[in-house]
């Protein structure tokens, strides 16, 4: 049996790929430290509704660098998963970088059904985040979120289930040395 006491997972993917679902089970499976702290904690930590906390992250850098430091800071130990949009990124020194997949149809069917409300309006803002996100991270980090052809394991995430997805997972981390 493989020692993961110091394993570090990074799992990064948009919004309705299965990120943070699969980053919990993933972590429940191997029995590591779940890190998916994201603006939506950072929002209710400070009473904030989230969409106008995302609001005023587009406009103030140091939103994101307080989320990613602190991010990168609790994933040091090792033992970890760590579930962030910028994971695969900014966890330097992650033994597996995995990349979840999944055209924005999909994704956007997902946050409907997560969310509820109008599919068309859900379709809409999820671009929109999409957009948001990718200009922001390139404008911070000098990242493109559409180039992760580096990372160790790409999973296109539409026709899977999270527990699929984590076996692909796992299978890749006791196959890795």
């Amino acid at each position: 049996m493989k020692d993961l006491s110091k394993i570090k997972i990074a799992v990064s993917g948009k919004s309705g790929c299965g990120n943070s679902t699969v980053s919990r089970l993933l972590a429940d499976k191997l029995g590591l430290k779940l890190i998916n702290y994201t603006f939506h904690n950072m929002a209710e930590e400070a009473g904030i509704p989230f969409a106008e906390f995302c609001r005023k992250a587009e406009s103030d850098p140091s939103y994101d660098y307080a989320l990613d430091e602190k991010q990168i800071r609790l994933a040091s130990e090792g033992g970890v998963v760590l579930g962030s949009r910028l994971a695969v990124w900014l966890l330097k020194d992650a033994d597996l970088k995995v990349y979840l997949y999944a055209p924005a149809a999909v994704r956007a069917s997902r946050v409907h059904n997560r969310e509820g409300g109008c599919a068309k309006e859900r379709a809409a803002e999820t671009e929109a985040r999409d957009e948001r996100d990718s200009n922001r991270y390139r404008r911070l980090y000098n990242i493109d979120n559409n180039d992760y052809a580096f990372c160790d394991l790409i999973i296109d995430t539409s026709d899977k289930n999270p527990e699929q997805i984590v076996a692909e997972i796992i299978e890749a981390v006791y196959k890795a040395d």
